[in-house]
């Protein structure tokens, strides 16, 4: 696993929700290397851990990452006071990411409140073979719509109260389209609940499928062991590290 430590200059702030942000950031030499799925360690000030968020975009022509990540806790805020112009100390790009196969005909495309940023870099490469649901507990907590339109992705909109889109969860959709059968491969990430039910549909269909795991981390690299999750190996239980051996994993692998 290739990556590097250093001060980049963020080039653009956004706050696109209430308590999220987006922020693009100059970094040449990450970007040249990044692959939809990993993620970069963020050094807050006055913190000691680093904060894990997803890459939610990669312009390697400009050599930029974006990152859009939700105020959870204190490190995270203290993150959102960085403006345009500030460093950000950053290690990156870190973890496995998703395996892009751009013969694929129609892929499905599945993000849960704050894990859909992920889905953003693979709706770029897939275009218009992909379809996107999004799922949000309601309108206000809704992001990247327009995003995932523009790069040529069909979107399903879903809302826990149905304030927009589809009242329910993403689920729903993702069944009515799995019986059409067709489709060659399927992304997610969001909360475990969602991971696990999608998984199941795509285990039922023998749709392949990649999860990407939501897990708190500290090292970020693998050296903690503070990460770990059960997952089966050469039908063996193995315990790997979301950081390092993730944060995408084969959803047959994981052992929900």
């Amino acid at each position: 696993m290739k990556y590097t430590q250093g001060n980049y200059i963020i080039s653009s702030k956004q706050a696109i929700a209430r308590q999220i942000y987006s922020f693009e950031i100059s970094c040449p030499e990450v970007a040249s290397i990044a692959q939809p799925g990993q993620f970069v360690h963020i050094r807050a000030n006055g913190f000691t851990l680093r904060r894990p968020i997803s890459i939610g975009g990669i312009d390697k022509e400009k050599g930029t990452l974006r990152i859009i990540f939700e105020i959870r806790g204190e490190g995270t805020e203290q993150i959102a006071r960085l403006n345009q112009g500030d460093l950000i100390d950053m290690l990156a790009p870190l973890g496995h990411g998703f395996t892009v196969d751009t013969n694929y005909k129609k892929v499905v495309l599945i993000g849960g409140g704050i894990g859909t940023p992920p889905m953003l870099p693979l709706a770029k490469i897939y275009g218009s073979t992909a379809t996107m649901i999004s799922g949000f507990r309601n309108a206000a907590a809704t992001i990247l719509q327009d995003d995932f339109a523009a790069a040529g992705a069909k979107t399903i909109l879903c809302t826990d109260d149905g304030s927009a889109g589809i009242h329910g969860f993403v689920t729903e959709p993702f069944k009515e389209l799995a019986e059409q059968g067709g489709i060659d491969a399927v992304y997610a990430c969001g909360p475990m609940p969602m991971l696990k039910n999608i998984a199941a549909i795509c285990k039922e269909k023998g749709i392949f499928c990649q999860i990407s795991l939501e897990e708190r981390m500290a090292c970020g690299i693998g050296a903690c062991l503070g990460c770990a999750c059960r997952t089966k190996r050469n039908d063996e239980e193995y315990f790997a590290h979301v950081c390092k051996d993730g944060p995408v994993f084969n959803a047959e692998e994981v052992l929900w």
